[in-house]
């Protein structure tokens, strides 16, 4: 065999070598791109499909507040608590659930028992362990039907009227539900739905496997029962055994082509038990029919390769072979995050053009990647400075008011001085402690300081901060600082210099807001399980653009405010479990609303 034809054999050969690799490599490249977009698919409908939960959860919990809310609710409940009869209201339930468009409705006494069901009127009497739910949040339940089936509902409790009468109503989980997510082409979604726990006949004590066994006929679609649904039963069972979100390929035939990816995700009670899971399956197809026409095109490219190499294969071997093959291997370099790559370029060929111009894009990568790294730190830095400036401010601010109160107080007899000298010291002593206190919070370079939780009452809260600025505002300004506390105790598991900053903090804002002068308001009152604190001003308010935008970092309405002290604010509320919101009646002035949970007696 002649060296011609060992070039031409060899070329051959690795000319349809090279085409196998590059076809098997984007097939690989394919599958993996396809996986991706059906995770991020996947991703996105997890999201739509939570934003559909929390959207149809509120719908559920404004539906019963509104009923809860009622004359009608307020006087039945009203009857009810003083031991009224009962029987009177057995159909209440029904219209109450009409009007207010519930799938579920039912009427807890204040001794638990129901006293009205729109979904099942002979549950008359009977006990409802879900009136004891305690969570501020919209949960999931199985709910019994008067025919014996089961259905699954998003389910709201409420007190009406400040009493132990309950208000349980929900939306049904079903197929109508299914058909409102939005889902992309290809993607089809269904829920499984366990089946209902039964007691033992003999025992009356539940006496069922921790998992119950797989039953299509409780497999569905927003269209129906699915197909081929014992398909899914190993990715759903382990969702049910494990209650953590699984995907899976799910072959629905034996061909590649009726594949599809599956992901399972469960949906919970408020004790974490799994009781249905939902099932995302995107179908594979596309992907099949791309690998498909690939395998095709390089068996095509293969071929041609071969009869163009027996013409070309010297020149080839020579001149463009080794180049590409160099080209490729930097390109699979800078996939793989080694930037500094490159590539030897000779000659004044399309080829050695490519391999320059490869080397400069890496260049510019690599300086635009380090340029990058530079910008962030930089960034991070601007963000702890200001940060760190904001905390400090509020602090230094009674310093100067107790130092001003120590000069004028030097004027007083000295029995006076001395018990002024005394509170301005211990005030000093304190200040300066909650500057070290922050000082310390901030050196580590990272975020908000966590609180300290300790017992508190949200009455000295407001007392502290009160005797902070009332001196203040009331000889250097024409501010009046009111209070409304209630007498009760309001017991709240929190830190009580952050929330003594952030309430000093809108107190200043407040103040800031009446140039004029006028009266900041301090009241705390209990509400339910719950204690609102508020500040409110009688400034000139705001418009309702500022008030959706107050608490977003670096907005500000002041000319020289830095934008992060409510968003400071906001998270050292939304640390201690609570929420703030504002609100600016047309007529003028602002009130902050801090709501935060109570603590347990």
């Amino acid at each position: 065999m002649s060296l011609r034809q060992k070039l031409l054999l060899l070329f051959s050969l690795t000319v349809a070598a090279a085409v196998a690799a590059v076809a098997w490599t984007v097939l690989v490249k394919i599958r993996h791109v396809f996986e991706v977009r059906d995770q991020e698919e996947t991703a996105l409908f997890v999201s739509q499909f939570q934003r559909e939960f929390q959207h149809r959860s509120q719908e559920v919990a404004a539906a019963v507040n509104r009923l809860a809310a009622s004359e009608r609710a307020r006087a039945m409940a009203f009857e009810l608590a003083q031991a009224g009869d009962a029987s009177a209201y057995l159909t209440e339930a029904q219209s109450m659930a009409q009007d207010a468009q519930l799938d579920f409705l039912e009427i807890v006494g204040p001794d638990g028992m129901i006293v009205s069901s729109a979904q099942w009127p002979a549950r008359f009497g009977y006990a409802e362990p879900a009136a004891q739910n305690a969570s501020a949040a919209p949960f999931l339940k199985r709910e019994d039907l008067s025919d014996g089936s089961t259905a699954l509902g998003l389910f709201e409790v409420h007190a009406v009227g400040g009493t132990e009468v309950r208000l349980i109503g929900g939306e049904r989980l079903d197929q109508s539900f299914l058909a409102d997510l939005p889902v992309a082409p290809g993607m089809a979604v269904a829920l499984y739905s366990d089946p209902p726990v039964m007691p033992s006949p003999a025992s009356g004590q539940v006496a069922v496997p921790a998992v119950p066994a797989f039953s299509p006929a409780r497999f569905f679609a927003a269209s129906g029962p699915v197909n081929n649904a014992a398909k899914f039963q190993p990715l759903i069972d382990a969702v049910r055994t494990g209650g953590l979100q699984k995907s899976a390929v799910v072959y629905l035939t034996s061909r590649r082509e009726d594949s599809v990816i599956a992901t399972a995700i469960p949906l919970a009670d408020e004790t974490g038990d799994t009781l249905a899971v939902l099932v995302v399956t995107i179908a594979r197809t596309g992907m099949v029919d791309a690998q498909q026409h690939i395998r095709t095109i390089a068996y095509g490219v293969a071929a041609g390769g071969i009869l163009l190499a027996i013409a070309f294969s010297l020149w080839i071997a020579a001149r463009v072979s080794r180049p590409i093959e160099q080209l490729a291997h930097a390109a699979e370099e800078v996939a793989g995050g080694n930037w500094d790559v490159r590539v030897p370029s000779r000659g004044r060929d399309e080829v050695s053009v490519l391999a320059r111009s490869f080397n400069h894009m890496t260049e510019q990568l690599a300086g635009q990647r380090d340029r990058l790294v530079q910008s962030e730190r930089v960034a991070a830095w601007r963000e702890l400075a200001r940060r760190l400036a904001h905390e400090l401010k509020n602090p230094l601010f009674p310093l100067q008011l107790t130092v001003e109160n120590l000069v004028r107080a030097r004027e007083l007899p000295e029995a006076e001085f001395d018990e002024v000298f005394r509170e301005s010291t211990a005030t000093l002593a304190t200040e300066i402690a909650n500057l070290k206190t922050i000082i310390g919070r901030f050196s580590d370079f990272s975020k908000m300081p966590k609180p300290e939780l300790e017992r508190i009452d949200a009455k000295d809260l407001v007392e502290r901060v009160r005797v902070l600025y009332e001196n203040a505002a009331g000889r250097d300004t024409k501010i009046r600082i009111a209070v409304d506390v209630a007498r009760v105790p309001m017991p709240l598991d929190a830190d009580p210099e952050l929330l003594h900053r952030a309430l000093s903090n809108l107190v200043l804002n407040a103040m800031d807001a009446m140039p004029d002068g006028g009266v900041v308001t301090l009241s705390a009152h209990p509400k339910g399980e719950t204690v609102e604190l508020r500040v409110t001003d009688t400034g000139q308010g705001m418009t309702p653009e500022e008030c959706e935008r107050l608490f977003t970092p670096y907005y500000t309405t002041k000319q020289h405010g830095t934008g992060l002290g409510l968003a400071i604010v906001q998270s050292v509320i939304a640390d201690h479990g609570g929420n703030i919101a504002v609100e600016s009646p047309a007529g003028g002035g602002a009130t902050f609303i801090i709501t935060l949970p109570r603590a347990a007696a």
